[in-house]
């Protein structure tokens, strides 16, 4: 296969699946004692990338918009983590969940210490699309199978990881099993989340048949991991007008989420005179178009995605108007600046309309560099594949491996995007570009693993 080469892009619902000509390796159990190689015997034929894709795509995914509602601790993420457990034991794998619900599946010994582990999330924003988080794992999966294709022998232990609820698609806080682990999370603000309908988190486990009771910091789990790498479908077209298939994350931009409530009064649409009106709608719309207008003037990205409305009625005035707004840029000062700037010109047209304006914010991630070792480990692994100069670029996107980076060394790879879209029924990848992601990845953790 060759890394340049495009394919056309894979049909979750076609009959054969994707990524025709994908090799189905066979996998078999082996447990060795700390510190000593791994060299696994075929003996249970694992499903190829194809086949376990095929399988996937139908879970979760809404027949109208084509997209996916796979949110956490619910049918559709139930059906996902049996998916994932159904692939470990295949595979022949130590399977776990840990105490915040995050999935595992081991080769090796799980205690043996410095292991690389690989993977990603399952669940989706509301009607996304199939590769952002899937790609991920089902790679991990792919990879494994390469591995054991060529015989590797494994000096440490290797794990696939699926973390639960790196979205926030239910609970509007973002990597919410990363960040639990991490320590980034506490149980009393986990223990706050609620979703639309006010189903507290520990009450959303329970319901899915997990134990909500020890949630929290993890660092004896952490202190197991050497190096954690995350593939991911590119989100942006850097890659997509060059020759590469892969690209390296250099840093993940700094990025937040922010509460705007517009408080007003509510009155009849039909009788209350334009003048007499405190309408929270216009100020809420005025607030729009600013963040549009700072974000662009400052480079940064600022997207009001999220809207609640109180009485919510078409012949009502308002009470209260409450937006969600997601902010980036390329470094924190710039994001503070334009935050800064869209409050202001949200509290100036409030006191104009009559509108309350106050802002929380509820999640926010700092500028993350992956770790330079790390990172150029990877530039060459991949070069001795023939793929010279990988191109290292940044995203504005957040991920678990950026959750992680302050516990653990982190790293990322991108698989090429023709489009840009993401979280999107149109989001996709073409086929090569995909297989090319496995044989990459596979040949990172053998450089990682196997030395």
């Amino acid at each position: 296969m060759t890394a340049g080469n495009r394919g056309s892009a894979p049909d979750p619902d076609g009959a054969e699946g994707p990524f025709r000509g994908a090799g189905n390796c066979a996998t078999g159990p082996h447990r060795p004692a700390a510190g000593h190689e791994t060299e696994p015997t075929p003996a249970v034929s694992a499903p190829s990338f194809q086949e376990m894709w095929r399988d996937l795509a139908p879970i979760g995914r809404n027949a109208a918009s084509g997209g996916y509602r796979r949110y956490a601790w619910t049918e559709a993420d139930t059906d996902c983590r049996t998916w994932f457990e159904a692939q470990a034991r295949t595979r022949g794998l130590a399977y776990e969940v840990d105490r915040n619900g995050n999935q595992w599946a081991w080769l090796g010994d799980p205690a043996g210490g410095d292991a690389v582990v690989t993977g990603s999330h399952l669940d989706s924003v509301p009607d996304g699309g199939a590769f952002d988080g899937p790609l991920g794992v089902v790679s991990s999966f792919a990879a494994l199978d390469e591995l054991r294709a060529r015989g590797a022998r494994l000096a440490r232990p290797l794990a696939i990881v699926n973390f639960g609820d790196e979205e926030g698609a239910r609970f509007g806080l973002a990597c919410v099993g990363s960040r639990l682990t991490a320590g980034q999370l506490t149980v009393e603000a986990a223990h706050a989340l609620r979703d639309a309908d006010g189903i507290s988190l520990p009450q959303a486990m329970e319901r899915a048949g997990y134990d909500p009771g020890g949630i929290g910091a993890d660092p004896e789990r952490l202190a197991r991991i050497g190096a954690f790498v995350e593939l991911h479908v590119e989100q942006g077209r850097a890659l997509a007008d060059t020759p590469h298939a892969v690209g390296i994350a250099s840093a993940i931009w700094p990025h937040g989420r922010w509460r705007f409530d517009f408080h007003g009064e509510a009155n009849h649409a039909g009788t209350t005179r334009i003048e007499d009106r405190r309408d929270p709608m216009l100020t809420y719309a005025n607030t729009v178009l600013a963040a549009r207008k700072k974000a662009r003037l400052a480079g940064a990205l600022a997207t009001f995605g999220k809207v609640a409305v109180e009485p919510n009625g078409v012949n009502a005035i308002p009470s209260l108007v409450r937006g969600w707004l997601d902010s980036r840029a390329a470094d924190q000062h710039t994001l503070d600046e334009v935050i800064a700037e869209i409050e202001r010109a949200a509290v100036e047209r409030g006191e104009r309309d009559g509108v309350d304006v106050r802002v929380t914010r509820e999640s926010f991630t700092p500028v993350v560099e992956f770790e330079h070792t790390l990172r150029d480990e990877l530039g060459r692994i991949l070069g001795k594949g023939g793929r010279a100069d990988v191109p290292v670029l940044g995203t504005g996107a957040g991920h678990d491996a950026g959750i992680l980076s302050g516990a653990v060394p982190t790293a990322m790879l991108f698989v090429r995007n023709p489009t840009g879209v993401s979280h999107s029924p149109a989001e996709t990848a073409a086929e090569d570009d995909c297989l090319a992601g496995v044989t990459a990845l596979a040949d990172v953790l053998e450089g990682l693993a196997c030395r």
